[in-house]
């Protein structure tokens, strides 16, 4: 193991064992090519993870417009522990990193899905882990954006609408349980829609919930995905589909394709 990587891990220990301890902030190295961004945390040629930002279709698109951070975080913080979906998804001592993505007011604007991804050597992965990837809004509860981890070291992948903070998690909870609050979510944008656009999503996503309920679960995926299929072929029309730093628009359609996603 490289020095760099111990001495983090050391001051990662050293912020999980001592609770009253500020988050430790790390430098960020953020790179652009077409409508890809990746972030490098840590030192570019040894780094602690590096997260990329695959946009649909992104207008204002640099380093400075994404407004990135990154900091490892405390274990024992009640604060952050207390925006968790509870004791079962938790931060492992080995990557309490928390990246801040932040977009200043007036820079980025992007169409529908941003498709996240976030891999450390920090973190092993095999078949059945329980690594998944987090996402809230600044303050705001976690939610888990899991679209697949990838096995080797970790790699957690997940597809969003809008920003701005992200987490691994070990999630132990039952596979049912998380499609179940996914779907709930998913309804809950969907009752933001005029009514007649909300019908015939709401009767997909319900048919979903019950195929889950019934343990059919590739009918669930099979309901999602004509859900998905509507929400795309009217976004941009009817479904408002951009996002803007700052504010000003409201990206329905990516927020709807984000929740409809399942891993």
């Amino acid at each position: 193991m490289s020095r760099i990587l111990v001495r983090w891990f050391a001051a990662a220990l050293l912020f999980a064992a001592a609770p009253w301890a500020a988050a430790q902030s790390l430098p960020v190295h953020v790179t652009v090519d077409g409508d890809v961004a990746t972030v490098v945390v840590g030192d570019v040629a040894q780094p602690l993870a590096d997260m990329t930002l695959a946009f649909d279709s992104a207008s204002g698109l640099t380093p400075a417009n994404l407004g990135v951070r990154a900091e490892i975080v405390s274990l024992s913080d009640p604060t952050l522990l207390a925006r968790l979906p509870g004791t079962l998804a938790t931060l492992d001592s080995a990557f309490p990193l928390m990246i801040t993505v932040e977009p200043p007011a007036g820079g980025l604007a992007f169409q529908k899905l941003v498709h996240v991804e976030i891999h450390t050597h920090a973190l092993p992965y095999t078949y059945g882990s329980s690594y998944r990837l987090f996402k809230a809004p600044l303050s705001g509860a976690f939610r888990d954006i899991t679209t697949q981890v990838a096995q080797g070291s970790v790699r957690a992948r997940g597809t969003t609408g809008g920003f701005s903070q992200f987490l691994v998690l070990a999630d132990v909870r039952h596979s049912d349980n998380v499609a179940t609050e996914k779907l709930d979510r998913l309804r809950a944008r969907i009752a933001l829609l005029p009514a007649s656009e909300a019908a015939p999503l709401e009767a997909h996503r319900a048919a979903a919930a019950q195929a889950v309920a019934d343990a059919r679960y590739d009918d669930a995926l099979a309901h999602l995905d004509l859900l998905a299929a509507r929400v795309n072929a009217r976004a941009g029309s009817t479904i408002p589909q951009v996002w803007t730093a700052g504010g000003g628009s409201t990206n329905h359609a990516g927020e709807l394709l984000a929740r409809a996603k399942m891993p």
